[in-house]
């Protein structure tokens, strides 16, 4: 039988200008460049020129790092921020919310809608795909930076982690594990063109469900309502996923349609390049971004980082953000 896992990973990919580089943001700017070229390669089936491309990108990407911030900052961390109001925008000392950043995401989906005149659900339905990838993507990051545990156990997977008494439940791996899986389903619902909402629904379903079970093998600091923070986002995705099947099913409308006709550019000598070097430029610094956040809660930042950055606190790593703060 093999031997519980040891976490002994650093979480620390690199550093640059006393800025430290860390994997679980790796894995966010590595799924959201999927996304931008998943958009991309589908994008004449749902009616979309290159700067729609980008449009969307850019909005999703916005959305997720403002969710993701936002949730974890108000839902999971506000005994802590209200008394450091000024550090709410220092996203490089703690993580973000997995649900702060679907709330984000679908945002952003529908802002670009609006905009520029889709239909939600036939979008929504060709980005749960990329949107699941993601997810699974960031707890895999999750993992490396081996700061969401599970409940002590002592099955034979169980893993020890740095900052954690005894072995645990790997409950990111669960919940990465589960993201994954849902891929292969939804290419396969893709594939058989169901009815429009569906594939929304399956995610919302999927992701929710069975994170409701997955979340009971994780240990949480804070209850909310009674229950651990998290819970009441899952099974509201479930219900909500739920009805968007039962809706899309008596609707019956096709979720394969373009969403509209391709956007036409106007003139006959309009630069492509041109018109979407701008938006290059800041889906490229959105990319960034998430390079710089590590994962989970800010006052649970350990002592230790690995093998790299042994015996360092927090404070250590990042003397300029404490000087002068209480």
């Amino acid at each position: 039988m093999p031997e519980p896992f040891i976490h002994n990973i650093d979480p620390v990919l690199g550093q640059i200008g006393g800025v430290y580089i860390w994997w679980y943001g790796l894995s966010y700017s590595i799924g959201l460049l999927g996304l931008f070229h998943w958009v991309r390669i589908v994008r004449d089936s749902l009616g979309m020129d290159v700067r729609q491309v980008y449009d969307l990108s850019i909005l999703i990407a916005s959305g997720v790092l403002i969710g993701g911030r936002f949730v974890e900052v108000v839902f999971y961390e506000w005994s802590y921020y209200s008394l450091h109001i000024s550090q709410v925008y220092w996203i490089w000392i703690g993580g973000m919310s997995t649900h702060g950043i679907l709330f984000g995401g679908t945002l952003g989906t529908w802002l670009f809608c609006r905009i520029h005149r889709k239909n939600f659900l036939c979008l929504a339905d060709e980005l749960a795909v990329p949107a699941v990838f993601i997810m699974g993507l960031g707890r895999m990051g999750n993992f490396i930076d081996g700061q969401i545990v599970g409940g002590v156990t002592d099955v034979w997977w169980a893993v020890k982690f740095p900052d954690a008494e005894g072995f645990r439940h790997p409950v990111v791996l669960y919940d990465g594990l589960k993201n994954l899986l849902l891929v292969p389903v939804l290419l396969f619902l893709r594939s058989r063109k169901v009815h429009r909402g569906t594939m929304l629904g399956v995610f919302l379903f999927g992701y929710g469900f069975f994170r409701i079970f997955v979340d009971y093998f994780r240990e949480y600091r804070t209850e909310l309502f009674g229950l651990p923070p998290g819970q009441e986002f899952n099974i509201g995705m479930a219900v909500a996923g739920i009805a968007l099947i039962i809706w899309s099913i008596r609707k019956r409308g096709t979720g394969v349609s373009p969403l509209s006709k391709p956007t036409v550019l106007s003139g006959l000598n309009v630069d492509v390049r041109r018109a979407t070097r701008s938006r290059r430029f800041i889906l490229r610094a959105l990319l960034i971004v998430p390079l710089i956040i590590p994962s989970d809660w800010t006052q649970d930042v350990p002592v230790r980082y690995g093998k790299r950055h042994q015996g360092m606190t927090h404070s250590q790593l990042y003397p300029v953000i404490y000087k002068n703060t209480d």
